[in-house]
């Protein structure tokens, strides 16, 4: 993984506002950071933890904010009850921040709901958007009140520590979906997918493929450089469709990109 690159995609990703989430954001454009930021990460995380490593380093070499407190689990006696990202100090006024982290890939299916909202949902249908809101506001931040986080954060006044959410979000769209959408979502817009039948039954005579590790989903395929054919990448991705396993797919096609995922659903 090219540490440098996968840095430079977390700070170019696109963050949900509060108009869509409903819940205050912190946007990572607020950090003041040096340019070509660069620092180690290890190679045995899961993209989940890569992104918080990330975060976490981009927060701490920051002009303008402190990590107090980072991962921080509570306890109920023995019992492990949630965990919190990051409790921050923007230096220049000593509000203190709850911050949430989260890195997400939705795809958009319009046969859900009439609301967009609704609609946002994992590769492979097992999470989605407004589950993850509902997550979040239910559970999540309210365990900053929660008599073990009271315990643990003695130093800090909790009734005046503010909250904020850092949802980092990659969406994709049906293939050829012509639809318009809120102007929260558009700018998240990475790419579409397809199901494999369409996918196999495209021209694919000038193209090539790379088939991205999860830890690699969100990086630029403009700097990638191994690829292959389409026969290299049919057969995973049939195998892929028989596990129920959504891929995502990087073309190149005369210097033109495109990021997307092939569904077996």
């Amino acid at each position: 993984m090219k540490t440098k690159q996968r840095i430079a995609s977390i700070l170019k990703a696109h963050t949900l506002s509060e108009p869509i989430t409903g819940i205050p954001s912190f946007n990572l454009l607020k950090l003041d950071l040096a340019t070509n930021l660069e620092f180690p990460l290890p190679n045995n995380l899961r993209l989940g933890h890569v992104v918080e490593r990330i975060v976490s380093g981009m927060i701490k070499t920051s002009t303008n904010y402190n990590v107090l407190y980072e991962n921080i689990q509570l306890l109920e006696g023995k019992t492990t009850i949630g965990e919190l990202d990051f409790i921050l100090e923007e230096i220049a006024t000593h509000q203190i921040l709850h911050v949430e982290l989260a890195y997400k890939f939705y795809l958009f299916d319009p046969s859900i709901s009439s609301e967009q909202i609704q609609n946002w949902i994992g590769p492979n249908r097992n999470d989605s958007l407004i589950e993850k809101l509902g997550k979040l506001k239910a559970k999540q931040f309210p365990l900053l009140h929660h008599n073990g986080a009271k315990a643990r954060f003695e130093k800090i006044a909790i009734e005046e520590v503010k909250q904020a959410l850092c949802l980092l979000v990659s969406l994709f769209i049906p293939y050829l979906y012509k639809e318009s959408f809120d102007p929260g979502y558009e700018k998240a817009i990475q790419g579409y997918y397809l199901n494999f039948e369409t996918f196999i039954g495209l021209n694919h005579s000038d193209k090539t493929f790379y088939l991205p590790a999860k830890k690699e989903w969100g990086m630029d395929p403009s700097e990638n450089d191994s690829w292959i054919g389409f026969n290299g990448v049919e057969k995973f991705i049939q195998s892929s469709m028989k596990e129920e396993q959504a891929p995502m797919v990087w073309s190149k096609q005369r210097g033109r990109f495109e990021v997307f995922f092939v569904v077996w659903w």
